[in-house]
């Protein structure tokens, strides 16, 4: 009787430890997905970011061609006007 009644505490002893282990990893698992899921969310935006980039550079690169986009480089950045064109200097700058 005695051996039956130490086999039935180790019994319930080892199922105590196991359900303790089972919730302690439960409780990891769940930390460590919601530290994907985070992770997730950035790189999604950072592909959004991303393609909105490769949007303006593709519509920049159709537009190479056009005359209004060869005017605005040339007056943004190498200074040039049209021949006739007046162009005021702001001398407060």
């Amino acid at each position: 009787m005695k051996n039956f009644l130490k086999k039935n505490i180790i019994k319930k002893i080892c199922l105590i430890v196991f359900l303790i282990y089972v919730v302690v990893i439960f409780f990891n698992q769940q930390q460590t997905l919601a530290s994907y899921n985070t992770q997730k969310k950035y790189y999604i935006d950072k592909i959004d970011e991303a393609k909105k980039y490769n949007d303006t550079l593709i519509s920049t690169r159709d537009n190479l061609d056009s005359k209004e986009y060869i005017e605005s480089i040339s007056r943004e950045k190498l200074d040039m006007y049209a021949e006739n064109e007046k162009v005021y200097i702001n001398i407060n700058k």
